[in-house]
């Protein structure tokens, strides 16, 4: 199964679906489940698989082009570039985080909780993978 066969977009959400995109495919990157030189599916096939405008696939491509992760040859594909290290990896790592707490802050918003209430839970779940430790 291919890591991007799991990709999905909730346009319910107010995350744009082109950064979901881009998301999406730096976290595949950061755990290790896209590989420097895997090739991507096309904007076409991206778009037809999450019944998208090809537009916004195409915007997702062109950032994370623009960004360096990914690398689009004309006629060829797009490939994953080099795997991030160092510093790079901790920013994409921290970024991923950032939006997940992001998203996770929009949704429980939408739900009416108060962040006093999501506060507390988050704690709750902390103290339980602390426990883990």
């Amino acid at each position: 199964m291919s890591p991007l066969s799991t990709l999905h977009v909730d346009l319910t959400i107010h995350t744009p679906a082109y950064l979901q995109i881009m998301d999406q495919i730096r976290l595949a990157i950061s755990n290790g489940e896209l590989k420097p030189g895997d090739q991507l599916p096309t904007v076409r096939e991206l778009a037809a698989d999450l019944q998208i405008n090809f537009n916004t696939v195409a915007r997702a491509y062109r950032l994370l082009d623009e960004k360096r992760i990914i690398s689009t040859q004309h006629g060829r594909g797009t490939f994953i570039l080099d795997a991030p290290t160092g510093k790079d990896l901790q920013r994409l790592r921290k970024q991923q985080l950032g939006e997940m707490a992001k998203h996770l802050v929009e949704e429980a918003e939408k739900l009416g909780f108060a962040p006093t209430e999501l506060r507390k839970l988050m704690d709750e779940k902390i103290a339980i993978w602390e426990s883990k430790q």
